[in-house]
C-alpha cells in the first residue's frame, strides 16, 4: 500500500483495541480504481444482460432460414463469454475494494502502541522496512524461558520411566520478578522448541500469562517456576543437612531406631529451593539430623526432635 498519511488516528504509547484505527492513508487513488472498476462490472453485466436475451431470442428460430445453427452456437459461446467477463469484473472490484479499505490501517491485535514511525504527510509505500508502529499485546503475555537440553531429557526420562507424573497436559509456570517478588497469577506452559539451540545447548519454553494490570512489560527480565512433574514420595532435606565426604560423595546422619546416629551415603539428585531431592538412601519416615550436626557422630546415643517431615512431594 502506497500513499501520503493524511491522519494519525492514536497516541503514542497508549492502549489500542484490536480494529481500531491507527492511520488514514490518501484514499483517492484508490477510491478511483474502485469506482472504475465498479463501472467496468456495470459495462460486462450489461453486456451479459444484451448475449442472453439474444440466446433467448434465437431459441424458436433455430431450424428456420431465418439463422443457421452457426449464428445459434456463436450466440451461446458471447453469452458464456459476457459470464465470464462479469465473473472478473467482479474479482477487479473487490480487489479495488481492499486495496481501498487498506488506506485505513487498523490494529491488527489489541495492546500497547508504541511511537509513531510516520509523521502526517510523509509517504508510505509497499515493502518498505520501516513499520508504521508496534503494538505489543500485553494481556495475554508471553514469557521465553530457556532450560538446558541435559535438564529437559533428564526430566523426559524421568516421565518415561515413571518416576515423575505429570498432572496435566499443561504445565502450571510461576514467575518470580526482578525484585524477588512472586508475579502473583499463575500461567501454563504452551510449548517447547522442538530444536536445540546448537550455541547455548539450551531449549526454548514459551508460557502464557495473564496480565491484567499490565504488570509484566516486553523485555523484562524474570525468573520462571515450572511444575513439569510430579515426584510423589520425593524426599527434600534442608541443603544443611547433607554433607560430603572425602571423595564427594553426599551423606546425611540419621537417628535409627535405637536412637543411635547412623551416617547414611545418599544421592542428591537436584537443588531445588534450599533442600535437596534426595533419589536414593532415605526412605519416608528417616530421621534426618539438620541441626548440631557438628556434635553428632555415629553410635552416638541422641534425642531427636521432630522440625518438619521428613518427605514432601517434590515438583
Amino acid at each position: 500500500m502506497s500513499g501520503i498519511v493524511l491522519k494519525r488516528n492514536f497516541t503514542e504509547g497508549s492502549d489500542v483495541e484490536a480494529g481500531q484505527s491507527l492511520y488514514q492513508i490518501d484514499p483517492a487513488t484508490y477510491q478511483a480504481d474502485y469506482d472504475s472498476a465498479k463501472g467496468e462490472l456495470a459495462k460486462s453485466e450489461a453486456a451479459a444482460a444484451i448475449a442472453h436475451l439474444t440466446v433467448k431470442r434465437y431459441v424458436p428460430l433455430v431450424g428456420t432460414k431465418y439463422i443457421s445453427q452457426q449464428e445459434y452456437d456463436q450466440a451461446i459461446a458471447d453469452a458464456r463469454q459476457a459470464d465470464a467477463a462479469v465473473v472478473a469484473a467482479k474479482a477487479a472490484v473487490e480487489s479495488a475494494r481492499i486495496n481501498l479499505a487498506y488506506t485505513k490501517v487498523t490494529s491488527p491485535i489489541s495492546g500497547r502502541i508504541g511511537k509513531s514511525n510516520v509523521t502526517e504527510g510523509a509517504l508510505v509505500t509497499n515493502g518498505q522496512s520501516t513499520e508504521l508502529a508496534t503494538v505489543q499485546q500485553l494481556d495475554p503475555i508471553y514469557v521465553d524461558v530457556t532450560q538446558s537440553s541435559n535438564d529437559f531429557m533428564r526430566l523426559k526420562q524421568s516421565v518415561e520411566q515413571g518416576s515423575l507424573h505429570k498432572d496435566s497436559a499443561s504445565s502450571t509456570v510461576q514467575l518470580v520478578m526482578e525484585n524477588g517478588q512472586v508475579y502473583p497469577l499463575k500461567g501454563t506452559l504452551q510449548f517447547s522448541d522442538v530444536t536445540v539451540d546448537e550455541s547455548t545447548g539450551s531449549i526454548t519454553l514459551r508460557a502464557v500469562f495473564p496480565n491484567p494490570q499490565h504488570s509484566l512489560l516486553p523485555g523484562m527480565f524474570v525468573r520462571a517456576r515450572i511444575d513439569e512433574g510430579v515426584q510423589p514420595n520425593a524426599i527434600l532435606v534442608p541443603q544443611q543437612g547433607v554433607t560430603r565426604t572425602p571423595r564427594g560423595d553426599a551423606m546425611v546422619m540419621v537417628v535409627n531406631d535405637k536412637s543411635q546416629v547412623e551416617a547414611r551415603n545418599v544421592v542428591a539428585a537436584q537443588a531445588i529451593g534450599d533442600k535437596w531431592l534426595i533419589s536414593e538412601g532415605l526412605k519416608p519416615g528417616d530421621k534426618v539430623i539438620v541441626s548440631g550436626l557438628q556434635k553428632a557422630r555415629p553410635g552416638v546415643q541422641v534425642k531427636a526432635t521432630t522440625d518438619a517431615p521428613a518427605a514432601k512431594t517434590a515438583q
